[in-house]
């Protein structure tokens, strides 16, 4: 944060057209965000994203790297329905400018699911992960890939959270998992977060499975014996 707040006094007697201005203002922006001043930092983002469309609307990369510091500010401060609408509107200008395949792309994507899945809209993250994004990041990054893993993860969790979910459900989302972990074992090692947080998540898939084998069963059972 004091490194941002050096970076903005240098630049604070620009004037608004300065550029070099606005991107220490991101920079504060995204320095109070990190360090929990979400409230502060809405401000300081609302006010670059203003300064780009008044002054750099041409410039599209700076735009859309504005409008996305905003959705995860806002996603930061529970307002996950806005954060929603401009999560979709970021991946989709970016699939236009960029196509399905660009890193900043794919980065939108993870953040577009993330606020689907707050929001507890498993069907159509489900959807997106396994029609638009897997396919993508397979064909270019490789099935060992960081994104892809985690891509990977983030549809097991769906499957293993949607109130919809079926056993196949279940036991899909227990492959992927455990496809996962064999990967981040093998690419990453043991001590990796990611392969921590892989490991979490199957051992709580497996508790999931269990518990909705056993309410089945007990299903089953009232079925055939009502009274």
């Amino acid at each position: 944060l004091a490194l941002g707040w050096a970076g903005w006094k240098m630049y604070v007697g620009r004037p608004d057209t300065s550029n070099p201005r606005c991107d220490s203002m991101a920079v504060v922006g995204k320095a109070l965000d990190s360090s929990g001043r979400h409230e502060e930092a809405l401000s300081v983002f609302e006010a670059t994203l203003a300064l780009r469309r008044r002054h750099w609307s041409h410039d599209e990369a700076g735009m859309l790297r504005a409008e996305m510091s905003l959705a995860v500010c806002l996603h930061h401060l529970k307002r996950f329905d806005e954060a929603l609408a401009l999560n979709r509107a970021v991946y989709a200008k970016r699939v236009a400018i960029y196509g399905v395949s660009h890193e900043d792309t794919i980065l939108s994507g993870v953040n577009l699911t993330a606020s689907l899945f707050v929001l507890k809209l498993f069907a159509e993250g489900k959807f997106f992960l396994r029609n638009e994004m897997l396919p993508v990041v397979r064909r270019s990054l490789g099935a060992d890939h960081e994104h892809t893993l985690g891509i990977n993860q983030n549809l097991a969790y769906a499957l293993m959270k949607d109130s919809e979910r079926t056993s196949d459900d279940l036991l899909e989302a227990s492959d992927i998992i455990m496809d996962v972990l064999d990967r981040r074992r093998r690419v990453f090692g043991p001590a990796h977060p990611g392969t921590r947080l892989a490991e979490g998540l199957a051992v709580r898939l497996h508790s999931e499975i269990r518990a909705f084998s056993e309410n089945a069963a007990r299903q089953r059972a009232a079925r055939k014996n009502p009274y």
